[in-house]
């Protein structure tokens, strides 16, 4: 591929862009400045986000610049949802997000100089700096009176919005305008010529797009990447409350794992191509492997290391597929870190079981057996195992010792049916 316009189009990240024969132009001419705004509206970015995350990342290794904003203004206001109003956050929540998403930012993009696979340093910037300093007056002197309500309205959110029974508030309604007036700051103090994000933004890029037009007599870009779904067709995204969060403390790097090892056949080739390092040989390989051995889940196996290492590091990722191994595989689960423990047994369905307590009411209380019988019956049968040691005799106990980290037993009925005993403490 020949430029990185090429790359991200084969990697199905482009959905739009303002005029495709220009940005080229741009792009092979030299360095363009790009960025992309990351609003604080919840403690953590999600995999929606990711995408545009990535999208910098390639951009940055290309050779351009590249600027991340998080939105300190923008997220005391919030985009317009085409269905109702958004509940405001508290200064105080706004300016915690931003800081929890500064940080969560800069394993993605070298904002130190020290990556010697990318030319320039990556900037990171609040618009809260300077929409905070500027008066209402002069918002809307050397804003708001280059903008257009007939065309705002016409805006897909907007317009969904005008036409529910809710309606849409003037503060939501002028959301595109503070967006508009980040693309001009950053055009202005860093020659920002491009702004990317997803589809669902195009209405707020180009109205950048015209601003600076408008303002300075210059044209410049927008692109936008396709909006990802679930298989059921919606949206990732924390409104639709499927969010896979990056941040480990809301969605654990086991679960983060786990949800892209479990990503349905007819989507693992589309997030590896959007997700991941691999070339076009190597995807093609794994899409063979789809197609000749599902089975074998190479390419969900390839998606998972490759997305949780660059959200999680390395480490992290050995830790939680020897995690995985040790629950659905041949691997030691005593030898798994109270953490990593913690995390993979979190989803298995179970109940507190006091050490001391029979194995046979252990079967019960955990939900893999309906009654004292039919354990009996499953321990006689050889299809118990606990921590991955079959058991057999139905007057075993679960000891003490049993419990990992004092926390959890991890009991397996057959090869697939798993259930986690937690500790719990005796009456007195």
């Amino acid at each position: 591929m020949s430029t990185i316009l090429d790359e991200l189009q084969w990697r199905g990240a482009v959905a739009q862009s303002t005029d495709e024969t220009a940005l080229r132009e741009a792009l092979a001419s030299g360095p363009i400045t790009v960025y992309c705004g990351f609003d604080p509206t919840a403690p953590s970015l999600h995999f929606g986000n990711f995408v545009q995350l990535v999208s910098l990342r390639r951009m940055q290794r290309a050779g351009h610049k590249v600027i991340c904003l998080v939105g300190g203004s923008t997220g005391l206001i919030g985009d317009p949802k085409p269905t109702s109003e958004r509940v405001l956050k508290t200064k105080e929540q706004t300016a915690e997000n931003v800081a929890r998403i500064k940080e969560l930012v800069r394993p993605f993009l070298d904002f130190e100089g020290t990556d010697p696979s990318c030319a320039y340093p990556a900037i990171l910037v609040d618009n809260l700096d300077w929409t905070a300093p500027m008066s209402a007056l002069d918002f809307l002197r050397d804003v708001g009176k280059h903008f257009r309500v007939n065309q705002m309205i016409k805006k897909e959110a907007i317009s969904a919005r005008l036409e529910s029974q809710e309606g849409i508030s003037y503060t939501e309604f002028s959301y595109q305008l503070l967006q508009a007036l980040d693309f001009l700051e950053l055009f202005r103090a860093h020659g920002c010529t491009m702004q990317i994000g997803g589809s669902d933004q195009w209405g707020n890029l180009t109205a950048g797009v015209d601003l600076i037009h408008r303002v300075e007599g210059v044209s410049v870009h927008a692109m936008t990447s396709p909006l990802l779904t679930d298989a059921s067709g919606v949206k990732y995204g924390k409104s639709e409350g499927n969010a896979v969060w990056l941040s480990a403390d809301m969605t654990s790097p086991y679960a983060f794992y786990q949800y892209f090892l479990n990503v349905e056949d007819a989507k693992v080739i589309e997030l590896l191509k959007i997700f991941s390092d691999r070339d076009q040989a190597q995807i093609a390989e794994l899409e063979r492997a789809v197609e000749q051995e599902p089975f074998r889940r190479a390419a969900q196996k390839a998606l998972a290391a490759d997305v949780t290492t660059l959200v999680h590091g390395g480490e992290a990722t050995a830790a939680v597929q020897a995690a995985s191994e040790a629950l659905f595989g041949k691997g030691d689960l005593a030898a798994l870190d109270a953490g990593t423990l913690r995390d993979a047994t979190a989803e298995l369905p179970g109940g507190v079981v006091v050490p001391g307590t029979s194995l046979v009411d252990a079967l019960v209380m955990v939900g893999l057996a309906d009654s004292r019988n039919s354990a009996r019956r499953t321990l006689a049968a050889g299809a118990i195992s606990v921590n991955g040691a079959k058991v057999t005799d139905g007057e075993s106990v679960l000891r003490s010792d049993q419990f990992l980290h004092g926390d959890v037993a991890v009991i397996r009925r057959g090869r697939k049916v798993l259930a986690a005993a937690r500790a719990g403490a005796a009456c007195t």
